[in-house]
């Protein structure tokens, strides 16, 4: 990739934390919406359940395809594609004349998320040399989660006042001018497409076990994140009597500490070589903060959703860090490695969503949050699978390149 100066660098990190916040923003927004929209279209929490997996299931599905266009058109243009495309279907919602409509922009707005994420992680880690990536990507990767917040507590105030259309409306527009804004001055070098040449014919990506173990250990916790953060606000207005706004802001402690969790894994991601261990350790305490949840009352529900946010706020920076190190993998395929392993999590993710939703219409709240937790540490036992992964700082840059036998990482 041709050099860019320093400060070219910083802005364009931050614009795409900026638009990682704003994609995460119109992601979460529709949570708090859900009880005004189940009483415009008459549905309920099952169908509410749907309205979530639509997302998830637009997200899962582009995720690979996102990772292929990236390899072949670069990081830039598909991932700035993918946040226009989330930006005009987040905003349509608020057009809806029906709930399958809704459901159906919804759909779109996934999609393009999907074609974002993976292209602009990626994106993110090339514009820094080894040794240097963990900061930036775990802090694009908590970034998520500032947005998500920032959804819940704005939908929370917004929809009682103006309404959920206009509360739609308004995030949907705002992604969609830092899209453009985006455009204008990210460079266009970064993240551009290897040369035919050097490209491989086969991606390596679909080959590499980590992925897969990776793909399927977390899809427990990424439906249960998920999940949570969308549900939680109706929990805490119907099951702890809340108003819209302080259900909004317990709703945001299960999401916002995780900007701390991010930079920390992948921070320790870079420095310790125990990526399983780190794994499995983030991940139980996510699910004991689950299994404590239907007992806690306002105040112990706001510790327990920090501490689950910050959990899987770690977790999901060492994941997004170490395929960036993985021996052989062309740095052209890493948003293919993350594309791979996000559509397998929020695929699964979207089926536990939807079967949140149903537990919760036939059963109850608390029993939706043990079988969460129950489904967070099923999954993880996938990580058996997982090789062993180095510190990034014994390796070299993930360029394809063979690494001599006795190096650093064998």
């Amino acid at each position: 990739m041709t050099a860019i100066a320093p400060r070219s660098v910083r802005r364009a990190t931050a614009l795409l934390i900026a638009l990682r916040v704003g994609y995460a923003y119109n992601w979460f927004s529709i949570g708090p919406a859900l009880l005004a929209i189940g009483a415009t279209f008459s549905v309920g929490p099952a169908d509410w359940g749907l309205l979530v997996a639509a997302f998830l299931a637009g997200a899962g599905v582009l995720q690979v395809p996102a990772g292929l266009l990236s390899r072949r058109y670069g990081a830039r243009l598909v991932s700035l594609a993918g946040v226009g495309l989330l930006a005009a279907g987040a905003g349509l919602s608020a057009l809806a004349a029906n709930f399958p409509e809704l459901f159906a922009l919804r759909l779109v707005a996934g999609a393009g998320a999907g074609l974002f994420f993976s292209p602009a992680i990626g994106l993110v880690a090339s514009l820094y040399p080894p040794g240097q990536r963990g900061v930036p990507v775990g802090t694009f990767s908590s970034a998520f989660n500032a947005g998500a917040a920032l959804g819940i507590l704005g939908s929370s105030l917004l929809v009682p006042v103006v309404g959920w259309r206009v509360a739609l409306a308004l995030g949907g527009g705002g992604l969609g001018l830092l899209t453009v804004i985006a455009f204008l001055f990210i460079p266009s070098v970064a993240g551009a497409p290897e040369p035919v040449a050097v490209r491989p014919n086969r991606p390596l990506a679909f080959r590499l076990r980590g992925v897969w173990a990776i793909g399927v250990a977390f899809i427990g916790l990424e439906g249960a994140a998920l999940a949570t953060s969308q549900f939680v606000v109706p929990y805490g207005e119907t099951v702890l009597g809340l108003s819209a706004l302080a259900a909004g802001s317990v709703g945001m402690m299960f999401i916002l500490p995780s900007i701390v969790g991010g930079p920390i894994g992948g921070s320790v991601a870079e420095r310790y070589s125990s990526h399983r261990t780190q794994f499995v350790l983030a991940t139980v305490a996510a699910a004991a903060a689950l299994v404590a949840l239907p007992y806690a009352g306002v105040l112990a529900a706001a510790g327990i959703g920090a501490a689950f946010a910050f959990a899987y706020g770690f977790v999901y920076a060492v994941m997004y860090v170490i395929p960036n190190y993985w021996e052989g993998l062309p740095s052209s395929e890493v948003p293919l490695a993350i594309g791979l392993f996000n559509s397998l999590q929020l695929a699964g993710g979207a089926g536990v969503s939807a079967l949140f939703g149903w537990v919760v219409a036939v059963r109850s709240y608390a029993a939706a949050w043990t079988l969460l937790a129950a489904v967070v540490v099923l999954t993880l036992v996938a990580l058996a699978a997982l090789p062993p992964t180095h510190a990034a700082g014994a390796r070299p840059l993930s360029s394809g390149a063979a690494v001599p036998p006795g190096a650093p990482g064998r």
